[in-house]
């Protein structure tokens, strides 16, 4: 395919007749600031895109070489190239039905005419190469694009299989870009498509930062009516906000139209008509012909360059071809030709999930396989991507078994069953980041563990069903650490934790210290930057600077043997789940932990200090005994009623559940504060619970019995002065990670504030007054869930300290 390279335009109105020493040397002195004008030009442009062509082949239906559609098709891709030279559209078509043939080609406007001649020929080449045998197919050039299908297209506008590419190159304010590239093309679109004299076509420029400024472009098939140019380009720009936010540049290869934007003048403002052609003799004919062989020579090096940087862009991050002693296969074989099927038909994902397997044949021409796309990639993206590995390893790879990474996508075959968990064998390619060291590799690879720790567990749990987690954690003022762990759908979530808990050993021994680092394996993958190289998606979770990390400003839980062997806890400052607090282990359901303490704190009118039982511990010990309002503190006795109070408890009991897969998430523990009663599952043991477990047999309780207190879905309201709470207004927790975390954050500072300035209560304070209240008479025993042993009260709970009230 042809490549446009850039074009110099020599504009100097220079005086070629005069031959005297001072004009040449102004002459040479002119081409010499031309050849360093494009020496800054071409370090600044970064051509971001692969090699083209770019071909989508239908594979719906097929000709046979020699038949009547195949001479059609010839005849019309003979003849396209000449009439490139002189239009820079045209719509054709030949033969008759079933045999006949349609065909379009479409220059980009900007481009002269002989170029467009060269880029069309090249096209009618590459179409039959890619796509050959198909009735209907489409390839994209630099320049151009061409298509021809069986079926009359013509004035149908057409955006199914969009292409998207984008710059590699990620912008510092995507924000900005974004806001800059919808202004500039939203204007555009309607320009091209309504415009009197645009003949759907408009470009336009946008300052941006500085100096920098955004060129777009945008081009319709003119056979379309304004509104489908209108509607193609519409969706244009929704596949390039999707695909292509973070880019510095993007551009979307469709049917029926063109878009693009980058950060440089990528198109020429001048036509055939207007180009300069400049002449002489002599001695200035001999300096242009210096100056432009110079010029020629640099081109050929920064083409080296590029290309290579386009390679690396493209090539695949890890590739294995197995070699086992079942040996290679012919392409021609059974074995080859299921291998063949079974990687058209992994490429060929269109589910969501962008996960895909397949299995053809019999022992031993059978061939499994599975591809998995990136989480926050497209559908067209992860097709693209898929469609590359598979044709990278059919041309690279004759054996048995073969795997092979892009930055987006995998894919696997063998000779045997691969939909399972194979034996972790991790690789970590080379990349550019990998080889660029951070200033505190402690420090930094502290808040990296946090982050794929986090991503990991939240991964493996697989609430999303895609086993996929992004995230992002900040390290210092100007860096946030970007991470992402993903495994394949056909594992189970213990597998692919421990898949992911192998990565990330790995992840340490290769990259602890970089600023990048990539582990690529069979079942699972894990990668974390300096930069946001994933697109912004539902599964993103976002940190703040783990407490953990702030190494001077937190004591962490301790353990120390207390009476009788027991363990007891000293707390330290907020309110941590165990796991986190212990093992560093982080999820959503640390931030549940932490609002059910202060939700328990706050329904006892009591904060633990010291070696004391937590609340939540003796908030269960009462519970399961029948003595629930036991607890409860006497503000809320003496103003809330019982039925309220005791929902808020079980719910607050759930959320410091020992095991965090038990909790609740945030949105039922909001919806269970906030709507008509649900049914609530009973609470299991909370974390830093203080009991004895003996065996079931030897349980005194006879006569296991539930508590059956219906409760409706009225809250209390804490009016006191030392605690504004209002319990019958919960706190409005969504999903949204940030804005739970700052939420939650404000809260226990607050209750910490509060808590800290509350006057002690005298020792002579009186009891609270006694409530009698609607309550079931407590029952003898407790009903332990199946496969937990029964527990008994430890006889000296309690004796540790006291609590003091608020």
């Amino acid at each position: 395919m042809v490549n446009r390279r850039p074009q110099i335009v020599f504009s100097n109105n220079v005086n070629l007749k005069t031959q005297d020493m001072g004009q040449n040397f102004l002459l040479v002195t002119t081409s010499f600031q031309i050849l360093l004008l494009y020496f800054s030009i071409a370090n600044l442009l970064d051509l971001a895109y692969a090699d083209p062509p770019y071909s989508l082949c239908s594979n719906k239906s097929n000709y046979t070489d020699n038949s009547p559609f195949q001479n059609n098709l010839e005849t019309l891709m003979a003849s396209l190239s000449s009439n490139a030279s002189v239009s820079k559209i045209f719509n054709t078509s030949t033969g008759i039905d079933p045999d006949r043939v349609y065909a379009q080609y479409m220059c980009l406007n900007y481009v002269r005419n002989e170029s467009c001649r060269t880029c069309v020929a090249a096209a009618s080449q590459d179409i039959r190469q890619l796509c050959p045998g198909d009735k209907e197919a489409v390839v994209w050039g630099e320049l151009c694009q061409l298509r021809y299908s069986n079926q009359r297209f013509l004035g149908h506008l057409d955006v199914s299989g969009n292409i998207p590419q984008q710059n590699p190159k990620n912008i510092s304010n995507p924000e900005h870009l974004s806001l800059v590239v919808n202004k500039t093309l939203s204007s555009l679109i309607k320009k091209a498509a309504f415009g009197p004299s645009a003949n759907m076509y408009a470009t336009g420029d946008e300052p941006f930062t500085g100096s920098d400024s955004v060129f777009s472009l945008v081009q319709c098939s003119t056979d379309l009516s304004p509104n489908d140019c209108y509607t193609c380009l519409e969706v244009a720009i929704k596949n390039v906000t999707t695909c292509c936010y973070f880019s510095r540049g993007a551009r979307i290869f469709s049917r029926s139209c063109y878009l693009r934007y980058e950060l440089y003048a990528f198109y020429d403002g001048a036509t055939e008509s207007s180009q300069r052609t400049v002449t002489g003799k002599g001695n200035e004919r001999e300096i242009w012909i210096i100056t432009i062989s110079t010029v020629a020579s640099t081109l050929l090096v920064v083409r080296k360059k590029i290309l290579v940087k386009m390679i690396n862009f493209v090539d695949p991050l890890f590739k294995i071809c197995s070699t086992t002693e079942y040996g290679d296969y012919d392409q021609k074989s059974p074995f080859g030709k299921n291998v063949k099927i079974v990687l058209e038909t992994l490429t060929s994902i269109t589910s969501s999930t962008g996960y895909n397997s397949a299995a053809i044949g019999e022992f031993p021409d059978k061939v499994t396989g599975k591809a998995l796309c990136r989480g926050d990639v497209t559908s067209s993206a992860c097709q693209t991507c898929l469609r590359d590995a598979s044709q990278k390893l059919l041309k690279d790879c004759e054996s048995k078994e073969a795997i092979i990474w892009y930055e987006r996508c995998q894919i696997h075959y063998s000779f045997q069953n691969i939909t399972s968990l194979d034996v972790y064998a991790g690789k970590y390619p080379d990349m550019e980041s990998h080889n660029k060291s951070v200033s505190d590799p402690v420090h930094f690879y502290d808040n990296v563990r946090f982050l794929m720790d986090t991503l990991s567990n939240e991964a493996a749990l697989n609430r999303s069903k895609l086993m996929f987690e992004t995230g992002e954690i900040k390290f210092s003022r100007n860096e946030t650490i970007y991470g992402h762990v993903q495994c394949t759908r056909d594992i189970r979530e213990d597998e692919c934790h421990k898949c992911l808990s192998s990565a990330l050993i790995d992840l340490k021994g290769c990259c602890s210290s970089k600023q990048g680092g990539i582990i690529v394996s069979r079942n699972c993958n894990v990668r974390f930057e300096l930069y946001k190289y994933y697109n912004t998606s539902s599964h993103l979770i976002t940190f703040p600077t783990p407490q953990a990390m702030e190494r001077s400003h937190l004591t962490l839980l301790r353990e120390s043997a207390g009476p009788m062997g027991f363990t007891t806890t000293a707390e330290g400052q907020g309110y941590m789940a165990p796991e986190y607090a212990m093992e560093g282990i982080f999820s959503v359901k640390s931030d549940v932990f932490s609002f059910g303490v202060i939700l328990l704190e706050i329904i006892s009118g009591k904060r633990s200090s010291g070696n004391v039982m937590k609340p939540n511990s003796q908030a269960w010990r009462l519970w399961i005994e029948g003595k629930a309002m036991e607890f409860v503190g006497p503000l809320l006795v003496e103003r809330g009623p019982a039925e309220g109070i005791l929902r808020c408890m079980h719910i607050g009991l759930l959320c410091v559940q020992k095991d965090p897969a038990d909790r609740p998430t945030m949105s039922f523990v909001d919806l269970a504060l906030a709507s008509d009663p649900i049914a609530l599952p009973h609470p299991q043991q909370p974390a830093f619970s203080l009991v004895k477990i003996v065996p079931a047999g030897k349980s005194s309780s006879t006569d296991p019995s539930v508590n059956q207190m219906t409760v409706s879905s009225f809250l209390p309201r804490m009016d006191d002065q030392s605690l504004r709470v209002n319990l019958s207004n919960p706190l409005s927790i969504t999903t949204e990670p940030q804005r739970f975390n700052n939420l939650l954050g404000a809260t226990v500072n607050d209750l910490a504030d509060r808590v800290a300035n509350a006057p002690p209560v005298a020792a002579e304070s009186p009891p609270p007054l006694p409530v009698v209240l609607p309550s079931p008479p407590p029952p003898r025993s407790v009903t332990i869930p199946e496969g937990l042993e029964t527990l008994e009260r430890w006889d000296t709970i309690g004796s540790a300290g006291s609590n003091s009230d608020i």
